[in-house]
């Protein structure tokens, strides 16, 4: 199969930005009188929308969510959680090479989009991306919505047929969302999704490096 297009998910996918997310998601739960628990389930706010992970994993209710929300991202935008991040090391060789081989690469990603385009200026990694999108700041986080994402990059695809585009990404909202739009998806295993999760969700590749990511679609 030929790739011409890649829509790239951003968190657990381009930078490992789980330790931000975490403690930015721990900050907001004791604000709102939730026990944190497990440690181990903070790893579930890594890639899908903050109000599904707020109110499956620790049962906030729609009303406590905006302040929910809020309290987040009080730590996340004011106290220095969003630069509790780093690209993955290799990622922007990687980005470079798909760029000089001619593939139109997008960001794709439920992270509102004033901070996602944050951190990839942050990052330097803007420069190998030819459109951004991402959710709203609504702090209901309804408006991050992963199939409409995807949507958006896909119609600035252009002329591409569904068969050429790929989303990339680490968790089964990018499996879902690419698959709501007809096109295909690679999880990738080095951010916070599992070959199970990939597996359960349908996804139509399974990569656990670069290297096998490039075979794909270089």
């Amino acid at each position: 199969m030929s790739y011409t297009c890649l829509l790239f998910d951003l968190d657990g996918t381009l930078t490992d930005s789980g330790p931000g997310i975490m403690n930015s998601a721990a900050y907001a739960l004791e604000k709102m009188g939730y026990p944190v628990g497990d440690p181990a389930l903070l790893r579930r706010f890594v890639g899908p929308p903050l109000n599904e992970t707020f109110h499956t994993c620790y049962g906030v209710p729609l009303e406590e969510m905006t302040e929910t929300i809020r309290q987040y991202r009080i730590r996340y935008n004011e106290q220095g959680g969003i630069f509790e991040n780093q690209v993955y090391p290799g990622m922007e060789g990687c980005l470079a090479e798909l760029r000089a081989a001619g593939k139109t690469l997008l960001v794709a990603t439920s992270k509102p989009l004033p901070m996602a385009q944050r951190v990839l200026d942050h990052f330097g990694l803007t420069q190998y991306f030819h459109h951004v999108f991402g959710g709203t700041m609504d702090e209901s986080g309804g408006g991050c919505y992963k199939p409409r994402i995807v949507g958006q990059a896909i119609a600035a695809c252009g002329e591409a047929p569904l068969s050429e585009i790929l989303m990339v990404g680490d968790r089964e909202h990018d499996v879902f969302g690419a698959h709501e739009n007809g096109v295909a998806c690679a999880g990738v295993l080095w951010g916070y999704g599992s070959r199970e999760e990939f597996a359960a969700a349908g996804a139509e590749y399974i990569v656990e490096d670069y290297e096998e990511l490039k075979k794909i679609v270089l």
